[in-house]
């Protein structure tokens, strides 16, 4: 998965930013279930990137006002 970076997101729909936010949201779940049932994560800077994702699409919908 490609970074998002916040210039692709402001030309995104609001429609597409919640669908994009909605996979992040699972995936970085699906991540840390792998990882709490003591597995290692298959890219261990997964997470990390997903949560900078997520917090990038929030901070754009909060300053749209979307």
């Amino acid at each position: 998965m490609e970074e998002l970076k916040a210039k692709e997101i402001r030309k995104m729909s609001k429609e597409d930013l919640m669908k994009k936010y909605n996979e992040m949201k699972e995936e970085l779940m699906r991540e840390r279930g792998i990882s709490a049932m003591g597995g290692a994560p298959p890219s261990p800077g997964k997470i990390e990137s997903l949560k900078r994702q997520i917090a990038r699409i929030e901070t754009v919908l909060r300053e749209t006002g979307r």
